[in-house]
């Protein structure tokens, strides 16, 4: 392609918004322009790059995953969203629209419902199992704050693999087979991964990991072991750690005490610094009580303590309580993973209570709130309860009562758990469970997630098949996502300098461009000649032809990134410069040698990628 038939379009400045450097880059370099806030268009430089990406994945989902292409509609009934149950759950990040026939309509913000919709309709025996299919799709999720260009946009473009299995050792194989796949993806596109352990959030299911790439403007937060050997890395919100003990101020484990709970009055104490110094005692001797408001619980609490004050929707893909509240007990020195906490609670969101709704469930407001006098369910951490014994004793907490705390509290004496769970933030500095090791943090980018969804879309959107002793039985399924823009976005911010992008040879929009000092006379012929080569050789050449100043020329290419430069000049002929983006130098090379040397340079770079 010569530039007089290409569109090029780059700026010497970002706008301001931009802020990281792959949403500045791609500005600049013309691979996106901002349609709209949270909306970007993909210009024809930054087209080649994304078809290319995309092809890498339908080669490795092909091959390595053996999945199939299908290509369902970004308009989704809402019918379908309702039979799943997320209708209601999925939030305000699902737009949805009435078509003029008053139909509820979703533009799609993942395709869970359409796959099961799709499988289902043509599946009747375990003979046409396991069904595993892709998309590379475009999705819509209406974010609060869309941010850093395409890397959080409202609009943008997902792959998603999805299994149907007849049980579970198939969806492991399914599951296993797309990890493979995902390695190699990533691999070709240049990018170092980090696998972690994750939480299945909205999507449900059990098992489910990220693919990671550090990164200091990160959403995510990973705690990751640096034993290699171990290899334990996790997604902050499922991240679990080493048991440690409550200890008192002298640094002693206290013992199980027989004195009976004694109310202290404790006035203008309400933090845990306040505790500490009012009681004298370490905040790992202190029991924090919090009061959640759960949103969309699915999770049967029938008998618990103030249930029957809440209203239960009946709904085909399982009842859920709209609003309900628990109080957590947790060791006061920890945070509440409220991940942690929604997944336990099947829930699509919890959030602490308010000032009124912690009044009218403790009896007391924040700050004193206790284990002994909540009027909810108690959700126990495992540093306070784990497995039916007491892991805290001769503990203080609130006493339910404003102005008063109680001592010498006995966990399963003094009160019992209604459901016990791990349920803390773990943190830098905490031991692995695994090894012992004192866990780091690193910020991440997710740019995929595979998930083990079991039956909860089979379930409640009534899908079946003929099992082999001849009766009805429930597939179970499995999903995997690429974010695609956001990889794309991963891959500048991994690959820049100063002047621009730097493309790995996988995914650059064009490998090699030439560059002549002045399009004419010899210079002219010689681009010409080398360009012709090279498209003969299957090269992906772009030749810049425009009567631009050389210093234009050179500082647009090395904006854009295209991987090697070859300059023609007419001081150096017969001979050109060969210059890789990244190198400092440029190597001269015979006119006649440089379209193999090329050739090879090309391959090479290729081949160390998808080795």
């Amino acid at each position: 392609m010569k530039t007089s038939k290409f569109y090029i379009s780059t700026l010497r400045e970002a706008p301001a918004e931009a802020v990281i450097s792959s949403h500045k880059l791609m500005l600049r370099a013309g691979i996106t322009r901002k349609l709209g806030n949270g909306l970007y268009t993909y210009l024809p430089l930054g087209v080649r790059s994304l078809y290319k990406l995309e092809n890498i994945i339908r080669e490795e989902w092909n091959e390595t995953a053996e999945a199939l292409e299908f290509k369902p509609t970004v308009i989704i009934p809402g019918d379908l969203w309702k039979e799943s149950g997320r209708w209601e759950t999925m939030g305000a990040q699902m737009l949805k629209a009435k078509n003029r026939s008053e139909q509820d309509m979703v533009v799609s913000p993942t395709a869970e419902e359409a796959f099961t919709a799709i499988a289902r309709d043509g599946l009747d025996s375990y003979k046409q199992l396991p069904i595993n299919l892709y998309q590379i799709n475009t999705k819509y999720r209406d974010e609060i704050r869309p941010r850093y260009g395409v890397m959080r946009g409202r609009e943008f473009i997902m792959a998603d693999g999805y299994t149907m299995n007849a049980d579970d050792e198939s969806l492991d194989e399914s599951y296993k087979a797309y990890e493979k796949a995902y390695f190699r993806i990533f691999k070709r596109l240049g990018l170092k991964i980090i696998p972690v352990r994750a939480d299945s959030g909205a999507m449900g299911g059990s098992g489910s990991q990220e693919f990671m790439v550090e990164s200091p403007i990160g959403d995510d937060t990973l705690i990751i072991c640096p034993n290699e050997k171990c290899g334990y890395a996790a997604n902050v919100e499922k991240a679990e750690c080493a048991i440690d003990f409550s200890l008192n101020k002298k640094g002693e484990r206290p013992t199980k005490t027989e004195k009976p709970i004694e109310l202290v009055a404790t006035p203008n104490v309400f933090s845990i610094e306040d505790m500490e110094k009012f009681f004298d005692e370490s905040s790992k001797m202190f029991i924090k009580a919090l009061i959640y408001r759960v949103i969309n619980s699915a999770l049967d609490m029938t008998g618990a303590t103030g249930a029957e004050n809440w209203k239960i929707v009946k709904d085909p893909s399982g009842n859920y309580y709209p609003l309900s509240y628990v109080c957590v007990l947790i060791r006061a020195d920890l945070d509440v993973n409220e991940a942690k906490l929604a997944a336990t609670l099947k829930a699509s969101e919890v959030v602490l209570a308010e000032d009124e709704e912690i009044l009218q469930y403790a009896g007391a407001p924040h700050g004193f709130v206790g284990p002994t006098t909540a009027k909810c369910p108690l959700v126990v951490d495992y540093t306070v309860i784990k497995n039916g014994e007491a892991q805290m004793h001769n503990s203080i907490a609130g006493a339910g009562k404003e102005g008063y705390h109680i001592k010498h509290v006995e966990p399963i004496r003094d009160f019992s758990a209604y459901i016990n769970a791990d349920l803390r933030t773990v943190k830098e500095g905490d031991k692995c469970a695994c090894c012992g090791s004192n866990f780091y943090i690193r910020k991440g980018n997710e740019l995929g997630h595979i998930f083990k969804l079991g039956h909860k879309y089979t379930h409640s959107m009534n899908v079946t098949f003929l099992g082999k002793n001849g009766k009805p039985q429930e597939p179970t399924m499995g999903c995997y996502g690429i974010g695609v823009d956001r990889t794309l976005a991963s891959i500048i911010e991994a690959n820049n300098d100063e002047k621009g992008i730097i493309w790995p040879m996988s995914v650059a929009p064009f490998q090699v461009c030439i560059v002549p000092i002045k399009y004419e006379g010899a210079m002219k012929e010689t681009a010409d000649k080398i360009y012709e080569q090279l498209k003969s050789l299957g090269v992906e050449v772009l030749l810049d032809d425009r009567n631009e100043r050389p210093g234009v020329k050179f500082a647009d290419m090395e904006l854009i990134g295209i991987p090697l430069r070859i300059t023609i000049g007419e001081k150096t002929l017969p001979n050109v410069e060969f210059k890789p983006r990244q190198a400092t130098e440029a190597e001269l090379i015979p006119v006649e040698e440089v379209a193999q040397k090329t050739k090879q340079y090309v391959q090479k770079a290729l081949e160390q990628l998808n080795a």
